[in-house]
Protein backbone atom coordinates (compact mmCIF):
# COMPACT_ATOMS: atom_id res chain seq x y z
CA UNK A 1 0.00 0.00 0.00
CA UNK A 2 1.49 3.07 -0.96
CA UNK A 3 2.14 5.73 1.78
CA UNK A 4 0.01 9.21 1.45
CA UNK A 5 2.06 11.97 3.00
CA UNK A 6 -0.39 14.66 3.15
CA UNK A 7 -2.65 12.27 4.82
CA UNK A 8 0.45 11.12 7.25
CA UNK A 9 1.20 14.94 7.63
CA UNK A 10 -2.48 15.82 8.65
CA UNK A 11 -2.36 12.87 11.20
CA UNK A 12 0.76 14.06 12.80
CA UNK A 13 -0.69 17.22 13.29
CA UNK A 14 -3.57 16.04 14.29
CA UNK A 15 -1.40 13.52 17.07
CA UNK A 16 0.34 17.28 17.65
CA UNK A 17 -3.21 19.27 18.96
CA UNK A 18 -3.84 15.59 20.64
CA UNK A 19 -1.01 15.64 22.64
CA UNK A 20 -1.17 19.56 23.75
CA UNK A 21 -4.57 19.20 24.13
CA UNK A 22 -4.06 16.55 26.79
CA UNK A 23 -0.88 18.04 28.11
CA UNK A 24 -3.39 21.54 29.03
CA UNK A 25 -6.01 19.52 30.43
CA UNK A 26 -3.42 17.16 32.64
CA UNK A 27 -1.99 20.13 33.64
CA UNK A 28 -5.36 21.73 35.05
CA UNK A 29 -6.10 18.69 36.81
CA UNK A 30 -9.34 18.23 34.37
CA UNK A 31 -10.88 21.04 36.66
CA UNK A 32 -13.23 24.19 34.58
CA UNK A 33 -11.21 27.13 33.59
CA UNK A 34 -12.30 30.89 33.32
CA UNK A 35 -13.61 30.93 29.54
CA UNK A 36 -10.96 32.61 27.31
CA UNK A 37 -11.25 33.53 23.56
CA UNK A 38 -9.36 31.41 21.15
CA UNK A 39 -5.61 32.45 20.65
CA UNK A 40 -2.38 31.72 18.79
CA UNK A 41 0.19 29.14 18.75
CA UNK A 42 3.17 30.80 21.15
CA UNK A 43 1.44 34.43 20.85
CA UNK A 44 -2.10 33.22 22.78
CA UNK A 45 -3.88 35.88 22.84
CA UNK A 46 -1.70 38.65 22.62
CA UNK A 47 -2.94 39.97 19.29
CA UNK A 48 -6.62 40.19 21.34
CA UNK A 49 -5.21 42.81 23.34
CA UNK A 50 -5.01 45.48 20.73
CA UNK A 51 -3.56 49.39 21.54
CA UNK A 52 -6.05 50.11 24.57
CA UNK A 53 -6.35 46.71 26.30
CA UNK A 54 -8.08 48.06 29.25
CA UNK A 55 -11.17 48.65 26.86
CA UNK A 56 -10.71 45.44 24.73
CA UNK A 57 -10.25 43.30 27.90
CA UNK A 58 -13.30 45.25 29.19
CA UNK A 59 -15.34 44.45 26.05
CA UNK A 60 -14.77 40.44 26.64
CA UNK A 61 -17.41 40.36 29.24
CA UNK A 62 -20.05 40.45 27.15
CA UNK A 63 -18.65 36.93 25.33
CA UNK A 64 -17.22 35.72 28.38
CA UNK A 65 -18.68 37.07 31.76
CA UNK A 66 -17.15 38.57 34.42
CA UNK A 67 -13.90 36.14 34.49
CA UNK A 68 -11.93 35.41 31.92
CA UNK A 69 -8.65 33.59 31.14
CA UNK A 70 -5.55 35.07 28.71
CA UNK A 71 -2.79 33.53 27.48
CA UNK A 72 -0.24 36.32 27.11
CA UNK A 73 2.87 34.96 25.44
CA UNK A 74 3.67 31.96 28.02
CA UNK A 75 2.02 33.72 30.74
CA UNK A 76 -1.52 32.63 32.24
CA UNK A 77 -3.38 35.37 32.67
CA UNK A 78 -6.73 36.18 34.70
CA UNK A 79 -8.86 39.29 34.24
CA UNK A 80 -11.62 40.34 36.65
CA UNK A 81 -13.78 42.30 34.81
CA UNK A 82 -17.23 43.40 36.80
CA UNK A 83 -18.60 44.51 40.56
CA UNK A 84 -19.87 40.87 41.78
CA UNK A 85 -15.98 39.32 40.65
CA UNK A 86 -14.19 42.44 42.16
CA UNK A 87 -15.89 41.94 45.63
CA UNK A 88 -15.93 38.04 45.57
CA UNK A 89 -11.95 38.79 44.99
CA UNK A 90 -11.12 40.99 47.66
CA UNK A 91 -14.05 39.48 50.61
CA UNK A 92 -12.83 36.06 50.32
CA UNK A 93 -9.54 35.58 47.95
CA UNK A 94 -7.76 39.08 48.51
CA UNK A 95 -4.93 36.83 50.75
CA UNK A 96 -4.71 33.87 48.06
CA UNK A 97 -3.96 37.08 45.77
CA UNK A 98 -2.09 39.14 47.76
CA UNK A 99 1.65 38.82 45.96
CA UNK A 100 2.60 41.19 42.73
CA UNK A 101 3.75 39.59 39.23
CA UNK A 102 6.87 41.18 38.90
CA UNK A 103 8.24 42.68 35.62
CA UNK A 104 11.85 42.44 34.50
CA UNK A 105 12.27 46.54 34.76
CA UNK A 106 11.09 46.60 38.17
CA UNK A 107 13.85 44.26 38.86
CA UNK A 108 16.87 47.05 38.22
CA UNK A 109 18.81 47.32 41.35
CA UNK A 110 16.41 45.35 43.14
CA UNK A 111 14.12 47.85 43.41
CA UNK A 112 11.16 45.39 44.04
CA UNK A 113 12.43 44.05 46.91
CA UNK A 114 12.29 47.64 48.92
CA UNK A 115 9.39 48.85 46.99
CA UNK A 116 6.09 48.71 48.86
CA UNK A 117 3.45 47.79 46.28
CA UNK A 118 5.96 44.88 45.04
CA UNK A 119 7.73 43.67 47.99
CA UNK A 120 6.53 40.08 48.70
CA UNK A 121 3.85 39.81 51.63
CA UNK A 122 5.88 39.43 54.37
CA UNK A 123 7.28 40.51 57.76
CA UNK A 124 9.48 43.30 55.74
CA UNK A 125 6.19 44.83 54.11
CA UNK A 126 4.33 44.70 56.73
CA UNK A 127 6.82 46.98 58.90
CA UNK A 128 7.01 49.76 55.59
CA UNK A 129 2.79 49.38 55.55
CA UNK A 130 2.88 50.26 59.05
CA UNK A 131 5.16 53.03 58.56
CA UNK A 132 3.03 54.57 56.25
CA UNK A 133 -0.32 54.24 57.67
CA UNK A 134 0.30 54.58 61.09
CA UNK A 135 3.16 57.69 60.95
CA UNK A 136 3.40 59.39 57.83
CA UNK A 137 0.31 59.24 55.56
CA UNK A 138 -1.88 60.26 58.72
CA UNK A 139 -4.18 63.24 59.37
CA UNK A 140 -1.96 64.68 61.87
CA UNK A 141 1.36 64.90 59.53
CA UNK A 142 -0.89 65.46 56.62
CA UNK A 143 -1.86 68.48 58.45
CA UNK A 144 1.30 69.62 59.13
CA UNK A 145 2.15 69.69 55.43
CA UNK A 146 -0.97 72.03 54.49
CA UNK A 147 1.44 75.29 53.82
CA UNK A 148 4.14 73.22 51.53
CA UNK A 149 0.95 71.87 49.07
CA UNK A 150 -0.46 75.60 49.45
CA UNK A 151 3.17 77.04 48.32
CA UNK A 152 3.67 74.51 45.44
CA UNK A 153 -0.19 75.54 44.27
CA UNK A 154 0.87 78.67 44.56
CA UNK A 155 4.02 78.06 42.33
CA UNK A 156 1.81 76.23 39.60
CA UNK A 157 -0.98 79.12 38.99
CA UNK A 158 2.09 81.64 38.47
CA UNK A 159 3.62 79.39 36.02
CA UNK A 160 0.57 78.72 34.10
CA UNK A 161 -0.43 82.63 34.35
CA UNK A 162 3.27 83.36 32.95
CA UNK A 163 2.72 80.69 30.37
CA UNK A 164 -0.50 81.67 29.28
CA UNK A 165 0.96 85.45 28.58
CA UNK A 166 3.20 84.38 26.22
CA UNK A 167 1.79 81.82 23.20
CA UNK A 168 0.10 82.90 20.97
CA UNK A 169 -3.82 84.19 20.49
CA UNK A 170 -5.75 81.31 20.39
CA UNK A 171 -3.39 78.49 21.36
CA UNK A 172 -3.37 76.48 24.66
CA UNK A 173 -0.88 75.40 27.20
CA UNK A 174 0.29 71.95 28.20
CA UNK A 175 -1.95 72.02 31.70
CA UNK A 176 -1.02 68.15 32.53
CA UNK A 177 2.70 69.45 32.47
CA UNK A 178 1.95 72.00 35.02
CA UNK A 179 0.36 69.83 37.60
CA UNK A 180 3.03 67.23 37.12
CA UNK A 181 5.78 69.91 38.09
CA UNK A 182 3.89 70.88 41.16
CA UNK A 183 3.39 67.26 42.28
CA UNK A 184 6.92 66.30 41.66
CA UNK A 185 7.27 69.34 44.39
CA UNK A 186 5.12 68.92 46.83
CA UNK A 187 6.07 65.00 46.99
CA UNK A 188 10.01 66.20 46.93
CA UNK A 189 9.02 69.01 49.56
CA UNK A 190 7.25 66.50 51.81
CA UNK A 191 9.91 63.96 51.80
CA UNK A 192 13.13 65.77 51.16
CA UNK A 193 12.25 69.57 52.35
CA UNK A 194 13.25 70.67 49.05
CA UNK A 195 11.42 71.86 45.34
CA UNK A 196 12.91 69.26 42.78
CA UNK A 197 11.69 70.70 40.05
CA UNK A 198 13.25 73.72 40.25
CA UNK A 199 15.43 74.96 36.90
CA UNK A 200 18.10 76.93 40.23
CA UNK A 201 18.55 73.14 40.95
CA UNK A 202 21.41 71.16 39.21
CA UNK A 203 21.10 68.45 41.02
CA UNK A 204 17.08 68.48 41.28
CA UNK A 205 16.97 68.70 37.12
CA UNK A 206 19.23 65.59 37.19
CA UNK A 207 16.89 63.63 39.75
CA UNK A 208 13.83 64.93 37.59
CA UNK A 209 14.84 63.68 34.57
CA UNK A 210 16.08 60.29 35.74
CA UNK A 211 12.43 59.30 37.29
CA UNK A 212 10.79 60.28 34.04
CA UNK A 213 13.08 57.88 32.55
CA UNK A 214 12.31 55.15 34.83
CA UNK A 215 8.31 56.08 34.23
CA UNK A 216 8.83 55.58 30.59
CA UNK A 217 10.76 52.37 30.51
CA UNK A 218 8.41 50.96 33.40
CA UNK A 219 5.45 51.89 31.28
CA UNK A 220 6.69 50.43 28.24
CA UNK A 221 4.90 46.39 27.01
CA UNK A 222 8.29 44.04 27.17
CA UNK A 223 8.77 41.16 25.42
CA UNK A 224 10.79 39.88 28.62
CA UNK A 225 7.68 39.81 30.76
CA UNK A 226 5.66 37.43 28.15
CA UNK A 227 8.75 35.04 27.75
CA UNK A 228 11.06 35.14 30.56
CA UNK A 229 13.57 33.00 28.95
CA UNK A 230 14.12 35.80 26.74
CA UNK A 231 14.80 38.11 29.46
CA UNK A 232 18.87 37.52 29.26
CA UNK A 233 18.49 39.53 25.70
CA UNK A 234 16.72 42.66 26.83
CA UNK A 235 15.49 42.46 23.13
CA UNK A 236 13.88 45.82 23.62
CA UNK A 237 16.51 47.59 25.54
CA UNK A 238 14.56 48.35 28.26
CA UNK A 239 16.25 46.63 31.49
CA UNK A 240 19.63 48.45 30.12
CA UNK A 241 18.14 51.58 30.11
CA UNK A 242 16.09 51.55 33.22
CA UNK A 243 19.28 50.33 34.91
CA UNK A 244 21.15 53.59 33.46
CA UNK A 245 17.80 55.91 35.13
CA UNK A 246 17.43 53.72 38.28
CA UNK A 247 21.44 54.43 39.27
CA UNK A 248 21.40 57.65 38.56
CA UNK A 249 18.23 58.14 40.90
CA UNK A 250 19.30 56.18 43.14
CA UNK A 251 23.14 58.06 43.18
CA UNK A 252 20.90 61.29 44.13
CA UNK A 253 18.73 60.29 46.20
CA UNK A 254 21.18 58.30 48.38
CA UNK A 255 23.21 61.25 48.11
CA UNK A 256 19.97 62.99 50.23
CA UNK A 257 19.91 60.30 52.78
CA UNK A 258 23.37 60.14 53.88
CA UNK A 259 23.62 64.38 53.35
CA UNK A 260 20.42 63.78 56.36
CA UNK A 261 22.13 61.41 58.03
CA UNK A 262 24.90 63.87 58.96
CA UNK A 263 22.78 66.88 59.34
CA UNK A 264 21.04 64.86 62.25
CA UNK A 265 24.35 63.88 63.63
CA UNK A 266 25.10 67.59 63.97
CA UNK A 267 21.93 68.74 65.06
CA UNK A 268 20.34 66.14 67.13
CA UNK A 269 19.67 68.50 69.73
CA UNK A 270 17.90 70.98 67.45
CA UNK A 271 16.01 68.56 65.49
CA UNK A 272 12.62 68.76 67.21
CA UNK A 273 12.59 72.51 66.43
CA UNK A 274 11.66 72.22 62.54
CA UNK A 275 8.78 70.21 60.70
CA UNK A 276 9.77 66.56 60.24
CA UNK A 277 9.53 65.42 56.74
CA UNK A 278 9.02 62.02 55.63
CA UNK A 279 12.32 61.11 55.51
CA UNK A 280 12.72 62.00 58.66
CA UNK A 281 10.13 59.56 59.53
CA UNK A 282 12.07 56.73 57.98
CA UNK A 283 15.45 57.32 59.68
CA UNK A 284 13.54 57.76 63.05
CA UNK A 285 12.50 54.39 62.41
CA UNK A 286 15.72 52.79 60.60
CA UNK A 287 17.94 54.06 64.45
CA UNK A 288 15.38 53.35 66.63
CA UNK A 289 15.13 49.59 65.55
CA UNK A 290 17.18 47.17 66.98
CA UNK A 291 20.13 45.72 64.41
CA UNK A 292 19.23 42.34 64.94
CA UNK A 293 15.28 42.73 63.84
CA UNK A 294 14.21 41.06 60.38
CA UNK A 295 12.17 43.87 59.60
CA UNK A 296 14.70 46.89 59.84
CA UNK A 297 14.66 49.14 57.32
CA UNK A 298 18.40 50.03 55.08
CA UNK A 299 19.20 53.55 54.08
CA UNK A 300 18.75 51.81 50.73
CA UNK A 301 15.17 50.72 51.22
CA UNK A 302 14.30 54.14 52.47
CA UNK A 303 16.12 55.34 49.16
CA UNK A 304 13.91 53.17 46.94
CA UNK A 305 11.17 54.39 48.84
CA UNK A 306 11.39 57.67 48.21
CA UNK A 307 11.63 57.04 44.48
CA UNK A 308 8.13 55.19 44.81
CA UNK A 309 6.49 58.07 46.24
CA UNK A 310 7.62 60.22 42.94
CA UNK A 311 6.95 57.47 41.20
CA UNK A 312 3.18 56.67 42.36
CA UNK A 313 2.16 59.75 43.02
CA UNK A 314 3.07 62.62 40.42
CA UNK A 315 1.88 60.88 36.69
CA UNK A 316 -1.10 59.90 38.44
CA UNK A 317 -1.99 63.18 39.82
CA UNK A 318 -1.23 65.10 36.76
CA UNK A 319 -3.30 62.76 34.72
CA UNK A 320 -6.24 62.72 36.56
CA UNK A 321 -6.46 66.61 36.67
CA UNK A 322 -6.13 66.17 33.35
CA UNK A 323 -9.30 63.97 32.92
CA UNK A 324 -11.36 65.96 34.93
CA UNK A 325 -10.63 69.31 32.99
CA UNK A 326 -11.21 67.56 29.78
CA UNK A 327 -14.43 66.30 31.09
CA UNK A 328 -15.31 69.28 32.53
CA UNK A 329 -14.82 71.32 29.04
CA UNK A 330 -16.92 68.90 27.26
CA UNK A 331 -19.45 69.93 29.53
CA UNK A 332 -19.31 73.50 30.25
CA UNK A 333 -22.54 73.40 32.72
CA UNK A 334 -20.87 71.62 34.93
CA UNK A 335 -17.94 73.50 34.81
CA UNK A 336 -19.54 76.40 35.51
CA UNK A 337 -21.53 74.69 38.65
CA UNK A 338 -18.64 73.47 40.01
CA UNK A 339 -17.12 77.54 39.91
CA UNK A 340 -20.24 78.38 41.21
CA UNK A 341 -20.03 76.65 44.54
CA UNK A 342 -16.05 77.31 44.99
CA UNK A 343 -16.72 81.04 44.79
CA UNK A 344 -19.72 80.77 46.92
CA UNK A 345 -17.93 79.20 49.94
CA UNK A 346 -14.57 80.72 49.25
CA UNK A 347 -14.84 84.00 47.81
CA UNK A 348 -13.05 86.07 44.91
CA UNK A 349 -10.36 87.49 46.87
CA UNK A 350 -9.17 84.18 49.06
CA UNK A 351 -7.14 81.35 48.03
CA UNK A 352 -9.40 77.65 48.13
CA UNK A 353 -7.66 76.05 51.13
CA UNK A 354 -7.73 72.24 51.94
CA UNK A 355 -10.10 72.76 54.83
CA UNK A 356 -12.55 74.18 52.61
CA UNK A 357 -13.03 71.26 50.40
CA UNK A 358 -15.23 69.61 52.79
CA UNK A 359 -17.82 72.25 51.96
CA UNK A 360 -17.72 71.55 48.39
CA UNK A 361 -19.60 68.73 47.19
CA UNK A 362 -19.34 69.31 43.37
CA UNK A 363 -16.31 69.44 43.49
CA UNK A 364 -15.69 66.56 45.24
CA UNK A 365 -18.44 64.88 43.20
CA UNK A 366 -16.35 65.49 40.07
CA UNK A 367 -12.85 63.53 41.35
CA UNK A 368 -14.77 60.85 42.24
CA UNK A 369 -16.29 60.92 38.91
CA UNK A 370 -13.19 61.00 36.94
CA UNK A 371 -11.56 58.31 38.56
CA UNK A 372 -14.66 56.37 37.42
CA UNK A 373 -14.34 57.05 34.25
CA UNK A 374 -10.23 57.30 34.43
CA UNK A 375 -8.78 54.81 36.79
CA UNK A 376 -5.23 56.14 36.92
CA UNK A 377 -3.95 52.23 36.55
CA UNK A 378 -6.69 50.62 34.70
CA UNK A 379 -5.56 47.08 35.91
CA UNK A 380 -4.35 48.20 39.07
CA UNK A 381 -0.90 46.73 40.57
CA UNK A 382 -0.98 42.79 38.88
CA UNK A 383 -1.50 39.99 41.30
CA UNK A 384 -0.46 36.21 41.45
CA UNK A 385 -1.83 33.93 42.45
CA UNK A 386 -0.24 32.22 45.92
CA UNK A 387 -1.63 28.66 45.72
CA UNK A 388 -4.32 26.79 43.69
CA UNK A 389 -7.41 28.05 44.14
CA UNK A 390 -11.35 27.82 43.29
CA UNK A 391 -12.36 31.05 42.01
CA UNK A 392 -16.48 31.98 41.38
CA UNK A 393 -16.00 27.92 40.11
CA UNK A 394 -13.45 27.82 38.29
CA UNK A 395 -9.65 26.18 38.99
CA UNK A 396 -6.71 28.96 38.69
CA UNK A 397 -3.42 27.59 39.05
CA UNK A 398 -0.81 29.05 41.07
CA UNK A 399 1.51 31.16 39.42
CA UNK A 400 -1.25 32.71 37.40
CA UNK A 401 -1.42 36.42 36.78
CA UNK A 402 -4.52 38.57 37.99
CA UNK A 403 -5.84 41.59 36.72
CA UNK A 404 -8.14 43.96 38.32
CA UNK A 405 -9.89 45.99 35.11
CA UNK A 406 -10.64 48.81 37.45
CA UNK A 407 -11.44 50.70 34.32
CA UNK A 408 -14.18 47.93 33.37
CA UNK A 409 -15.57 47.88 36.82
CA UNK A 410 -15.85 51.90 36.85
CA UNK A 411 -17.97 51.43 34.01
CA UNK A 412 -20.08 48.17 34.88
CA UNK A 413 -23.74 48.56 33.70
CA UNK A 414 -25.12 46.17 36.32
CA UNK A 415 -23.97 49.01 39.06
CA UNK A 416 -23.82 52.14 37.20
CA UNK A 417 -26.25 54.09 35.29
CA UNK A 418 -25.35 55.58 32.02
CA UNK A 419 -21.92 54.40 32.64
CA UNK A 420 -20.17 56.29 30.06
CA UNK A 421 -21.56 59.21 30.96
CA UNK A 422 -19.55 61.97 33.06
CA UNK A 423 -21.89 62.91 34.99
CA UNK A 424 -20.85 64.00 38.86
CA UNK A 425 -24.18 64.08 39.56
CA UNK A 426 -24.32 60.82 40.59
CA UNK A 427 -22.19 60.73 43.62
CA UNK A 428 -24.26 63.91 45.41
CA UNK A 429 -25.54 62.04 48.48
CA UNK A 430 -24.33 58.97 47.80
CA UNK A 431 -22.19 57.54 50.40
CA UNK A 432 -20.07 55.53 47.42
CA UNK A 433 -15.97 56.44 47.86
CA UNK A 434 -12.98 55.76 46.23
CA UNK A 435 -11.16 54.32 50.11
CA UNK A 436 -11.39 50.43 49.43
CA UNK A 437 -14.90 49.75 50.87
CA UNK A 438 -17.04 50.30 48.08
CA UNK A 439 -15.84 47.68 45.08
CA UNK A 440 -17.77 49.44 42.24
CA UNK A 441 -15.25 51.84 42.32
CA UNK A 442 -11.85 51.20 42.93
CA UNK A 443 -9.03 53.01 41.24
CA UNK A 444 -6.70 52.72 44.12
CA UNK A 445 -7.37 49.17 44.86
CA UNK A 446 -8.85 47.56 47.70
CA UNK A 447 -7.67 45.05 50.08
CA UNK A 448 -4.45 44.24 51.97
CA UNK A 449 -2.47 45.84 48.76
CA UNK A 450 -5.07 48.86 48.52
CA UNK A 451 -2.51 51.70 47.59
CA UNK A 452 -1.69 53.49 51.13
CA UNK A 453 -0.89 57.00 49.73
CA UNK A 454 -5.09 57.58 48.99
CA UNK A 455 -5.30 60.25 52.01
CA UNK A 456 -2.66 62.22 50.64
CA UNK A 457 -3.91 62.34 47.09
CA UNK A 458 -7.38 63.24 48.37
CA UNK A 459 -6.08 66.18 49.78
CA UNK A 460 -3.87 67.29 46.51
CA UNK A 461 -6.52 66.18 43.61
CA UNK A 462 -8.98 68.61 45.29
CA UNK A 463 -6.40 71.33 45.90
CA UNK A 464 -5.30 71.32 42.73
CA UNK A 465 -8.68 71.23 40.74
CA UNK A 466 -10.43 73.44 42.99
CA UNK A 467 -7.55 75.86 42.70
CA UNK A 468 -7.23 75.98 38.75
CA UNK A 469 -11.21 76.49 38.48
CA UNK A 470 -11.24 78.84 40.96
CA UNK A 471 -8.17 81.14 39.76
CA UNK A 472 -8.46 80.53 36.07
CA UNK A 473 -11.88 80.62 33.58
CA UNK A 474 -10.54 77.89 30.72
CA UNK A 475 -11.30 77.56 27.10
CA UNK A 476 -10.23 75.22 24.39
CA UNK A 477 -8.08 76.32 21.61
CA UNK A 478 -9.78 77.94 18.45
CA UNK A 479 -9.33 75.01 16.39
CA UNK A 480 -11.49 72.60 19.09
CA UNK A 481 -14.89 72.63 20.88
CA UNK A 482 -16.07 70.62 22.97
CA UNK A 483 -17.54 67.80 20.42
CA UNK A 484 -14.23 68.01 18.42
CA UNK A 485 -12.03 67.58 21.96
CA UNK A 486 -9.83 64.36 21.40
CA UNK A 487 -10.86 61.78 24.37
CA UNK A 488 -8.46 58.76 23.33
CA UNK A 489 -6.76 57.50 25.70
CA UNK A 490 -3.21 55.34 25.84
CA UNK A 491 -1.64 53.20 28.45
CA UNK A 492 1.90 53.62 29.78
CA UNK A 493 2.34 53.20 33.17
CA UNK A 494 -0.99 55.46 33.81
CA UNK A 495 -3.57 56.18 31.27
CA UNK A 496 -3.21 59.80 30.04
CA UNK A 497 -4.93 60.78 27.35
CA UNK A 498 -3.42 60.32 23.72
CA UNK A 499 -3.70 63.90 22.52
CA UNK A 500 -2.46 65.92 25.60
CA UNK A 501 -5.16 68.47 26.60
CA UNK A 502 -4.27 71.91 26.04
CA UNK A 503 -6.21 75.06 27.56
CA UNK A 504 -6.42 78.35 27.25
CA UNK A 505 -6.61 80.25 30.61
CA UNK A 506 -8.08 83.43 31.64
CA UNK A 507 -7.20 84.38 34.94
CA UNK A 508 -10.38 85.29 37.32
CA UNK A 509 -10.59 89.05 38.10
Amino acid sequence: MEFNWTHGLVALITLCFLILFHRKKAAAGGKKQPPAPPGWPVFGNLFNLGTMPHRTVAGLAAEYGPIVRLKLGSVNTVAILNVKAATELFKNHDLTFVDRTITETSKSHDYDKSSLALAPYGMYWRVLRKICTVEMLVAKRINESTSVRRKCVDNMLSWVEKEASVVKVGSGIHIAKFVFLASFNMLGNLMLSRDLANPDSKLGSEFFTAMLGLMEWGGHPNISDLYPWLKRFDLLGLRKKMDTDMEKALEIATGWVEERVEERRREVAHLGERRKDFLDVLLDHHEGTRKDEPERMSHRDITIFILEIFLAGSETTSSTIEWALSELLRCPEKMARAKDEIALVIGPDQKLEESSVENLPYLQAIVKETLRLHAPIPFLVPRKAGQDTNFMGYHIPKGTQLFVNAWAIGRDPECWENPNSFEPERFLGSKVDYKGQHFELIPFGAGRRMCVGVPLAQRVLHLVLGSLLHEFDWELESHVNAETLDMKDKLGIVVRKLEPLKVIPQKVN
